[in-house]
């Protein structure tokens, strides 16, 4: 008895260190991206968006590979280690090229074994909740907690030493990361869905389509917020030490939110939550779009909270509601693939043209709009009644 508690206190143990490491080398790295390019490499804003963009589009098509390749070989932790070291090994690479061409193709590269990181992890740690009754969320907490230390420590370590040092730090972490990720539990339960069934069902929903231009309005501005805000903070005046403070103070206000979402879901309405989400997200970006004072924007990134923490469990419930039951994997992987692929990449490419021929700031009032818009469909999807 004693040995299987010292067990699952291991594997606890590496569970929460691959989560902490992999979030710490991804708030190493993203945030302060942007900034680098511009800055130490000298490309233009579209150039900037250009490279940007490639993580989503990869995404899209390469994370079903993974997900393939998993259920064949039934190796899911091989795989993931292997894209690790990868992935630390691109880092280097990254850090040593300054053409645009190479960046590109080293940004491609990287996003091949990046996108991996993610669902091959999930998909672990699911397995391993369902079979030992473990909460889930208590593992997913630690990303949340190594991407916050990290955007700070990373920021302040960059204002000391240089721009180049996101590259090491993301290496290094990532590498570790990798020893964790090889001492994962290895059970693998993949469950087969049929994409052309599951799409023949969606479509006797339509408010579901509907709220997939949503996801894709008001998802896309909030993670390409994840690269532009970086300069948006150094061109306020902020610095990279002040960048890393500002991506703390928002990442840390998510988890807290997350942690009542549920229960504000049942007590005001799903309708009301998103609406409330939605609407945050957009006076925050029209603030950003009048250039406010840095202590009013340190101020007011707590609303990421309620925006991301409370639109994305809010979102996942709404789409499980609106799917058929038989049709709930294939809505969930279609509703990611739209707001967290297709936005994230139209909102980060079309954000570089306009940095580059207006300003960061006007990058700001472009995601407001979108996210007006997704506030006044909002008002016309159907309200889902909750327990």
């Amino acid at each position: 008895m004693e040995a299987s508690l010292a067990s699952n206190r291991s594997v606890k143990l590496n569970f929460y260190m691959y989560y902490f490491l992999v979030f710490f080398g991804i708030g190493a790295l993203s945030p302060l991206l942007s900034v680098y390019l511009r800055d130490d490499i000298g490309l233009s804003g579209s150039q900037i968006g250009m490279v940007l963009s490639i993580s989503p589009v990869v995404m899209i098509l390469i994370q079903p590979v993974w997900g393939i390749i998993s259920d064949a070989t039934k190796k899911p932790v091989t795989l993931l280690t292997i894209a690790l070291v990868m992935t630390a090994v691109m880092g280097i690479v990254f850090s040593a090229v300054s053409s645009y061409a190479l960046i590109i193709a080293a940004a491609g590269i990287l996003a091949v074994f990046q996108a991996a990181l993610i669902p091959l992890s999930d998909s672990i740690s699911i397995n391993y909740v369902k079979k030992t009754k473990m909460d889930y969320g208590s593992i997913r907490l630690w990303g949340a907690v190594g991407f916050a230390v990290s955007v700070l420590a990373v920021g302040k370590l960059s204002e000391m030493t240089g721009l180049s040092v996101i590259f090491y730090t993301f290496t290094f972490v990532m590498g570790i990361g990798a020893i964790f990720a090889w001492q994962l539990p290895r059970e693998s339960n993949s469950i087969k869905v049929s994409f052309k069934k599951g799409m023949g069902e969606l479509v006797k929903a339509p408010s579901y389509f509907l709220f997939l231009v949503i996801a894709f309005l008001i998802l896309g501005p909030i993670l390409a917020n994840n690269f532009y805000f970086g300069i948006f903070i150094d061109d306020l005046g902020g610095g990279l030490a002040g960048i890393g403070l500002a991506f703390m103070l928002a990442a840390g206000s998510e988890a807290p939110v997350m942690k009542f979402a549920n229960r504000w879901i049942r007590k005001f309405g799903m309708k009301q939550i998103l609406l409330l989400a939605a609407a945050v997200s957009t006076l925050r970006w029209f603030l950003y779009f009048l250039e406010p004072p840095i202590g009013l924007v340190y101020a007011t990134t707590i609303a990421q909270g309620f925006s991301t923490g409370l639109f994305i469990p809010a979102a996942l419930q709404y789409v499980k509601d609106l799917a058929p039951v038989s049709a709930g994997a294939t809505a969930i992987g279609l509703y990611s693939a739209v707001g967290n692929g297709l936005g994230n990449w139209f909102c980060t490419f079309l954000g570089g043209f306009i940095l580059e021929f207006y300003s960061v700031f006007a990058v700001y009032f472009f995601f407001g709009c979108l996210s007006l818009a997704a506030v006044i469909l909002l008002l016309f999807v159907k309200q889902k009644r909750t327990a």
